[in-house]
């Protein structure tokens, strides 16, 4: 806190859960305030994480590509080239379902 303090780094947290099964719920109303956050360039340049930065990570950038209009064979190649062998079927699940929801 002391470093982010001293360089004038903003820091948000959102509280998203993680977890390993397949069908939790996404809390749509975190990915919004964290989307908002995103989305002010007042707030840039913004570097996004989680504990391991893959799965949260991937859903919430997903769900920021969808905002941008690309199409989700795009989304989900971004996805799966940054996460790797973490990849997981919920998260694109959650880009699937939130991000039609967000436009």
């Amino acid at each position: 806190m002391e470093f982010l303090k001293s360089n004038g780094v903003r820091l948000f947290q959102f509280g998203i859960e993680g977890h390993k099964e397949p069908f939790v719920n996404i809390p749509e109303d975190m990915i919004r305030e964290a989307l908002k956050v995103l989305l002010d360039v007042r707030n840039h340049p913004v570097l996004i994480h989680c504990k391991r930065g893959k799965h949260r990570t991937g859903c919430l950038v997903g769900c920021l590509r969808k905002l941008q209009r690309w199409c989700l064979t795009s989304v989900f190649d971004e996805y799966q080239r940054f996460a790797a062998a973490k990849t997981r079927v919920s998260d694109q699940r959650g880009t699937r379902i939130l991000g039609p929801a967000l436009e």
